[in-house]
């Protein structure tokens, strides 16, 4: 139970120290990783308005919040979590499990005749603290959203995920090579230093 508390209390003291959180609050974002989004936007400008984009895992929904801004009123954004989301104006959100056939059936109904232009996820799993658990569990993830790609994403589309370098990056990299024609790892600033995190944003879907 000690040590417990003194991580949650490492926890809040670098949530209090951090300009990102604080600067999400001023400026009525729903979390800090808008400001990743936001980043690798101005140097990749993955959001373009009137594009229809899928947001993978986006509860509580800043990148769909942040989206919903650039793509504008032609453009979509549709969100899809198996957590409870808050509404967001211009976002339409769908509550389930993404990997499900059902659930790229009703996808499909939405889009109607349309493709989305970028699938987009910063989903991470549960973090439990031991990467022989974690790591597995957020590639898995990632092929998910892959395999999602797969179903729903036209030619042409991009792919934008959260990745943890470790056991199966490698592996999951080439996979993404060989469905796309450009690939690149990006680390935004507002990612912690110490973290492995890193966004794999992967351009020109080709069917598969």
């Amino acid at each position: 139970m000690t040590r417990r508390g003194g991580s949650s209390g490492r926890w809040r003291q670098r949530q209090n120290a951090d300009p990102y959180v604080e600067r999400a609050d001023r400026e009525g974002w729903r979390s800090r990783a808008v400001f990743k989004l936001e980043q690798i936007q101005k140097r990749e400008r993955v959001l373009r308005p009137g594009m229809v984009c899928i947001d993978l895992g986006a509860s509580p929904g800043s990148w769909s919040q942040y989206a919903a801004r650039l793509v504008g009123p032609k453009g979509r954004i549709i969100a899809v979590d198996l957590l409870e989301m808050d509404s967001l104006a211009h976002v339409e959100f769908l509550q389930a499990d993404f990997g499900a056939s059902e659930t790229v059936a009703r996808l499909r109904d939405m889009l109607g005749e349309s493709s989305p232009n970028l699938v987009m996820s910063d989903m991470a799993p549960n973090i439990s603290g031991n990467r022989v658990i974690d790591q597995p569990r957020s590639i898995a993830l990632a092929e998910d959203a892959l395999l999602f790609c797969d179903d729903v994403l036209g030619p042409q589309g991009d792919f934008l995920v959260k990745l943890f370098q470790g056991e199966g990056f490698d592996d999951f990299v080439t996979s993404v090579r060989a469905r796309f024609n450009k690939v690149r790892l990006i680390k935004p600033k507002a990612s912690r230093p110490a973290s492995r995190e890193i966004y794999l944003l992967a351009r020109t879907h080709r069917m598969v």
